[in-house]
């Protein structure tokens, strides 16, 4: 589409059962918001949704994890996700969730359309059934034995182990996580989308009309699935969490939504409310023909962008997507990018560890703005590594960009008074005149790749700009110019002219910096406007290329630091503590492994657990030695690692009448983050000792099993912080 009226963008909605890795920060959210703050800043009619995915067997499967109801899941992982994208400068319109009373409304009145228009299909099927908790298993609700690696404990839809797909059909001895019975099959009756009745649209839509637009990786996936036969797809489900089919529907009672049907939905709900906020219509955005869709995803969900829900729009009768630019995904220092074992590097965690720290700050978010786009998996898979994360913070962010600023605004104080200084046409040389070339080169180009949708490229141009400008100070070396002084020590006015020439076009070049980065390092873009004095009005994408943004004789501020370097130390940290980390959940998902093995086929622990050997007790003690001893509840209140200390974590307890730091030795068994507002007991009177330069005031108790892992020793119920225990 060459000239849309507005453009309606979005970024595939999360799923709200956990924190969400970089990987995904750099497949489906960053890409768009440097698209979205390039259109905003052509003054274009925009609007950028998202929102949490919160329905679905992976809901009720982390609430069974964490012993809570699926509502608490997404309220806690809802707000968690919405606040980490905009502390990484993600700019939505709207930050919405699919368990909003308008989302659910909306999906079943796209249903009810698609259902009284016959588009949909209602047929009886066999599915896995457990007898003793009367469900309906989804895949995720079933375990058994990889037909591929021999994994006892894979999932009915993916094996974690060796990363298979598989059906529940699939698996030898399958057994359900509700009961640990093996299930049955029984029949029961589902709607069905019929996309093999589509397929010959989607070959003339996809495979013809944007063969030459669309990524060749998202053609070729989309082929695969077209040429090997689309079959109907279920578009519900019997689950108890999730969006239920209209009351007046014969054979929909306990039946709800598929995430997959009610989740993309979830775009138009959030227009929706974005609207209603906004006093707009919102109907313009999905149903005219002159708007521009864009669905920014990873390739994991390709095929639901390009095939499902085109198809369900179309029946809908609404727009269809113009471009699907998908990115393949990032690893991490040489493996594949896995929350569940650990091996990633969080958001909430890089916040913590980085932006919310004392040197910290914006300048943090852009540095991880800059690698991400750095190297973006726009056509293949990429790899993030802390030692890569550090040279190119330093080699381009800090050596290129931030050198060419820095210098360029501290020799126009140095040499002009602090002022931006005049522009002699009569002695511009060529390498004046290529300086300006440059410019407005930079700028088409900048342009062209954005819009093609090659951010890694674009962002390069604008460094390279900054490049060149360092060269041109280089070659031109006004300092040494500055010495070229009359008798009494004034300069003279050939040099001082040769140097006003040279900072006039620094610091023009410098403003066109502001207005080019300004889509990828938001915050470097306005601390420029900051130093320059000028409104963040002048980052509007019409003054790019412009050679006359700085008004003569107008006097900037000094200098500030725009990026800083990352330390080794800081390297080593994050490396040890991926290992840490992955270690620890290695062992838990051993321990879980363990615990299912231990069951009965009532899903209850078995006598047969593995019995510890008698340790020797320590010497016998008296009565009066054990009524020394004070023991108290607490409450973590803040957890934090300990410098150069693996296994320590310094605590702040709540004892209810002070508050203590306490250091303890289970940063291999907990993080900081998982552990506030957890009650312990501590030994509340034992002499304060000095760990690692911190002074610890007491001890907690744990409990340590015979796998090795620790326990907190805490009351059955939440109690006041304070009481005695005896």
């Amino acid at each position: 589409m060459t000239d849309p009226k507005r453009y309606l963008i979005t970024s595939a909605l999360p799923y709200a059962n956990g924190p969400k890795h970089i990987g995904h920060l750099a497949g489906a959210y960053l890409p768009a918001d440097i698209y979205v703050r390039y259109l905003r800043a052509q003054k274009k009619d925009v609007v950028y949704v998202c929102g949490s995915d919160e329905h679905g067997a992976a809901i009720t499967i982390q609430a069974m994890k964490e012993n809570t109801t699926p509502r608490a899941i997404v309220d806690k992982y809802h707000a968690m996700l919405k606040t980490n994208m905009a502390d990484l400068g993600i700019s939505f319109d709207i930050y919405h969730r699919t368990s909003a009373p308008i989302h659910h409304e909306t999906a079943r009145e796209f249903f009810t359309v698609l259902n009284n228009n016959g588009c949909l299909e209602q047929k009886e099927t066999e599915q896995y059934y457990d007898e003793e908790t009367s469900t309906f298993l989804a895949d995720r609700y079933i375990i058994g034995t990889c037909p591929v690696c021999g994994n006892e404990n894979a999932y009915g839809d993916q094996c974690e182990k060796c990363g298979t797909s598989l059906s529940p059909e699939q698996l030898i001895h399958p057994r359900s996580t509700l009961s640990g019975n093996a299930p049955i099959k029984k029949i029961t009756t589902h709607w069905y989308l019929p996309l093999n009745k589509h397929e010959d649209f989607l070959r003339q839509w996809i495979l013809e009309e944007h063969k030459e637009d669309w990524k060749a990786n998202v053609v070729g996936q989309c082929k695969g699935w077209i040429e090997a036969g689309l079959q109907p797809r279920a578009v519900t489900r019997d689950l108890d969490w999730g969006i239920a089919l209209p009351e007046n529907l014969p054979g929909g009672a306990g039946k709800v939504l598929y995430v997959w049907f009610d989740a993309p939905i979830g775009y138009i709900s959030a227009t929706k409310q974005w609207a209603l906020d906004n006093n707009k219509d919102w109907k313009p955005y999905w149903q005219d023909k002159d708007t521009k869709l864009v669905h920014f995803i990873g390739k994991d969900n390709i095929v639901f962008h390009c095939i499902i829900f085109p198809v369900m729009l179309k029946l809908h009768g609404d727009i269809l997507p113009d471009n699907v630019p998908s990115n393949e995904f990032m690893n991490l220092e040489g493996d594949k990018m896995s929350t569940s074992r650990g091996w990633s590097i969080e958001m909430d965690d890089y916040i913590n560890d980085f932006v919310k720290k004392e040197n910290g700050g914006d300048q943090m978010v852009d540095a991880l703005r800059y690698y991400l786009t750095a190297i973006a998996p726009e056509t293949k898979d990429s790899e993030f590594t802390w030692k890569g994360f550090q040279d190119a913070v330093k080699g381009e962010l800090v050596d290129v960009f931030g050198n060419f600023v820095n210098r360029a605004f501290v020799l126009m104080h140095k040499l002009c008074k602090g002022k931006v200084p005049p522009l002699h046409a009569d002695i511009l040389d060529d390498a004046d005149k290529n300086l300006f070339a440059e410019i407005a080169k930079t700028k088409i180009a900048v342009e062209n790749l954005i819009e093609g949708y090659k951010f890694r490229d674009a962002m390069y141009e604008v460094i390279d700009l900054a490049r060149k400008g360092n060269k041109y100070m280089q070659d031109k070396q006004p300092w040494i110019v500055a010495k070229k002084t009359t008798d009494d020590g004034q300069l003279t006015t050939e040099a001082q002219k040769n140097i006003d020439n040279c900072l006039h076009l620094c610091l023009q070049l410098t403003a066109n910096l502001a207005v080019l980065i300004n889509p990828f390092l938001p915050f470097a873009a306005k601390k420029l406007c900051y130093m320059m004095k000028v409104v963040d009005k002048m980052l509007d994408w019409e003054n790019a290329g412009k050679t006359k943004l700085l008004s003569v004789g107008y006097s900037l501020r000094p200098p500030e630091l725009l990026f800083r370097k990352i330390d080794d130390a800081e390297v080593t940290e994050q490396v040890e503590k991926l290992k840490i980390k992955s270690e620890r959940l290695k062992m838990e998902n051993k321990l879980e492994v363990d615990k299912g093995q231990q069951t009965t086929g009532h899903g209850q622990p078995t006598t047969e657990l593995p019995v510890a050997k008698s340790p020797e007790l320590k010497a016998a003690i008296q009565f009066d030695d054990f009524a020394k001893i004070e023991l108290k509840v607490g409450t973590i209140t803040a957890a934090e690692k300990v410098e150069k200390a693996d296994k320590l974590l310094k605590l702040e307890v709540d004892m209810g009448f002070e508050k203590r730091i306490i250091v303890s030795g289970i940063a291999l068994h907990f993080s900081p983050e998982e552990i506030i507002n957890k009650q312990v007991v501590v030994v509340a009177n034992l002499a304060p000792r000095k760990m690692k330069g911190i002074e610890s005031n007491g001890m907690i108790l744990m409990a340590e099993d015979n796998a090795g892992k620790l326990h907190f020793v805490k009351p059955e119920a939440v109690i006041n912080a304070g009481a005695g225990v005896s």
